[in-house]
């Protein structure tokens, strides 16, 4: 540690993998060239990454055992069967794996990506990049991981290296012992009600202390992934000895695991408590899942169908629900009668549907009315064959209550696994506690492999690993700074639009911005394409614009729409790197001024080198944040393709300098 400049421990992970880091240690705001040991995507993402390996010449991996690619989004075995567009996802992925000789790929209804990548694979200390805003997840055995839009993770993959501007950090600390029965998903669902959705977090990396020996890897899983619903860029537990023990405990041992820990004294952007010995099982309402009430507050409410799965839903979680439904079954309970479909579960992968059939858990699904479908995304995205209907509420275990989220016109609302099962029999939202007491704890622990009859390894703490050595600076080579006046009357939004909105799932699978374009805004603002091919081609937003997925179509329909481009007081931090990687002109304004002024239909007139907005019926002006030295240069670049095509395998070296 150099005690004049003590690091969390995001800043050392990044530290460790910067290429020539000026100083031994990082701060907030520097620009790095970094190592990446892995990337990740879904046959969804792949099918926009393919668009930008093309057009990057089909480079092969870097190393084709560290590109992790999993069919799950769109794909059921009704769906493969009947969806012409999922069988071309699902076999564009498998001939690119098979061409490239992919170690890791895993063909549809095998896994969810971030589950066996978890489970088998990411270890702490590691860099990863996902083509997905769940990526997040990774960070709960210790890993700085993060979704990026699909052309960053393609060059990535092909490259071996990225770069990024080192975030600030909160730390949230947990304080209490949690009662048994309520988990991750309980935990992070209260985070969200404190912190409030792309605000605290928003764009900073979220490190996760206080009171967490107790933490499961599940929990902490859960509680990574849903980082991305708190605008966070990364979540990330230090890893410890319970850690250690999961590592021991896969087929293949351990490769080169860092125990890294932040350093005493690290700064924090803020740091923020919450207490847990008293915490209720937590219950979302629509729209947003930082809408959460105890379930006290909300029990009796209607429900249309149970969701229980998706990438969050852990296999801890999905046992503890098949408990609860065993007991509430043995307690005399029936399922109340329901069309077919309206209970669904899907495990996150093959290993743990074998774990629950031999524990016998599968029973108490279907007796409870559960149709058992193999691992996916399934109704989490609203894109498979399985979706709520216009109207239809539904309690889900998944990660996103967005409008529309899991079909057209659907209300989601979101709790743990145990307390949809416990709502399950009646479809009414109710308490799991009732049923939770009358379980035997040591089951669980057996049906997990979880009994330990001695203490957790200690573990060496590491010293973060520093390759000093001043980088050559020399020119960047860009063009002149990205300039040009757009002239556009105004489509106004407001705060945390989320790329669901932008461009709904189910129209992911089309690859051209024209195609996409057409679909912008579809359910929830229909006008949106004819008044932007109409000339309302300037966007203004608030705070948030382009939360949730990773998916870099929205960016595609956008400027497929007509969009020119886009004005909001801020932006999410993957859906602003696909603007700059896709050369979509944005600027950061925050002036309360400006949002006053700019209703919808006003005309406006955007510098985009100056940085400065007109007003074009007053001539009234407004300065707009000035980009980082990277972005300018990227966007100066026409964006990433083009950067690397015109600087080939140097081009981190050559932006990052632009940066410096």
């Amino acid at each position: 540690m150099d005690e004049k400049h003590p690091m969390t421990l995001t800043q050392k992970i990044l530290a460790e993998h910067a290429l020539g880091l000026p100083r031994p240690w990082v701060e907030p705001g520097d620009v790095l060239r970094v190592r990446v040991d892995w990337t990740l995507a879904s046959e969804l993402a792949w099918n926009g990454m393919e668009q930008t390996w093309v057009a990057l010449g089909r480079p092969p991996p870097r190393d084709p055992a560290r590109f992790f690619l999993a069919v799950d989004h769109t794909v059921d075995p009704v769906t493969l069967a009947s969806d012409p567009r999922a069988r071309r996802l699902a076999q564009r992925s498998r001939d690119f794996a098979r061409a490239q000789g992919l170690v890791h790929f895993h063909d549809a209804n095998e896994t969810i990506l971030h589950t066996r990548f978890y489970r088998e694979l990411v270890e702490p200390g590691e860099l990863v990049l996902g083509a997905d805003s769940h990526t997040s997840s990774h960070g709960g055995l210790g890993a700085f991981a993060v979704g990026l839009g699909g052309a960053d993770v393609a060059a990535a993959m092909a490259l071996g290296e990225s770069w990024i501007e080192v975030p600030e950090a909160i730390e949230v600390a947990y304080r209490g012992r949690l009662p048994f029965g309520l988990g991750g998903k309980d935990v992070v669902l209260r985070t969200l009600s404190l912190l409030r959705r792309n605000e605290a977090a928003m764009e900073r990396t979220v490190e996760y202390r206080g009171d967490v020996a107790g933490f499961t890897t599940d929990m902490r899983f859960t509680i990574c992934n849903m980082t991305a619903e708190l605008g966070g860029l990364n979540g990330i537990f230090e890893p410890d000895g319970r850690v250690a023990a999961w590592l021991a405990g896969r087929e293949a041992p351990p490769r080169a695991p860092r125990y890294l820990r932040a350093d005493e004294g690290a700064r924090y952007r803020s740091r923020h408590e919450v207490r847990l010995d008293a915490l209720s099982p937590q219950v979302a309402r629509p729209f947003s899942p930082d809408n959460v009430f105890g379930v006290e507050e909300v029990r009796g409410e209607r429900l249309d169908g149970v969701f229980i799965g998706a990438c969050t839903t852990t296999e801890e979680e999905l046992a503890l629900a098949g408990l609860v439904l065993e007991a509430a079954l043995q307690a005399g309970r029936e399922p109340a009668a329901a069309a077919p479909g309206r209970r669904v579960v899907v495990p996150g992968d093959l290993a743990i549907q074998e774990n629950l059939r031999e524990a016998g858990l599968w029973v108490a699904y279907e007796r409870a009315g559960f149709a058992v479908d193999p691992p996916g995304c399934s109704m989490c995205l609203g894109v498979a064959s399985r979706k709520a209907g216009p109207g239809e509420v539904w309690l889900s275990s998944q990660n996103r209550n967005f409008r529309n989220r899991m079909g057209e016109g659907s209300l989601a609302w979101l709790a743990s696994a145990a307390t949809v099962a416990a709502s399950a029999l009646a479809l009414r939202l109710e308490d799991p506690r009732p049923l939770l007491a009358r379980l035997d704890p040591a089951r669980l622990e057996r049906i997990l492999g979880r009994e330990r009859r001695t203490p957790w390894p200690e573990v060496r703490i590491d010293a973060p690993r520093l390759a000093v050595a001043q980088a050559a600076r020399g020119e960047a080579g860009a063009a002149a700074p990205a300039g040009g006046v757009v002239r556009g009357r105004v489509q106004r939004f407001g705060d945390a639009v989320d790329t669901d909105a932008i461009i709904p799932g189910e129209f992911c699978h089309l690859s051209t911005p024209a195609e996409l374009g057409a679909h912008c805004f579809a359910h929830v603002r229909p006008e949106f394409v004819d008044r932007a091919r109409g000339g309302a081609t300037v966007v203004v937003a608030g705070e948030g614009w382009g939360s949730g997925s990773s998916r870099e179509q929205a960016v595609w329909a956008l400027r497929g729409a007509g969009v020119r481009a886009v004005l909001a007081r801020s932006y999410a931090f993957i859906h602003k790197r696909n603007l700059v990687n896709e050369a979509l002109p944005f600027l950061v304004l925050r002036d309360d001024d400006f949002d006053a002024l700019a209703a919808e239909g006003r005309e406006l007139e955007v510098d985009l080198a100056l940085g400065l907005v007109r007003d074009v019926a007053t001539g009234r002006e407004f300065r707009a944040e000035r980009p980082t030295p990277i972005v300018r240069a990227l966007q100066a670049e026409g964006g990433l393709v083009a950067a690397v095509r015109r600087h080939g395998a140097r081009v981190f070296d050559r932006i990052t300098a632009a940066g410096a």
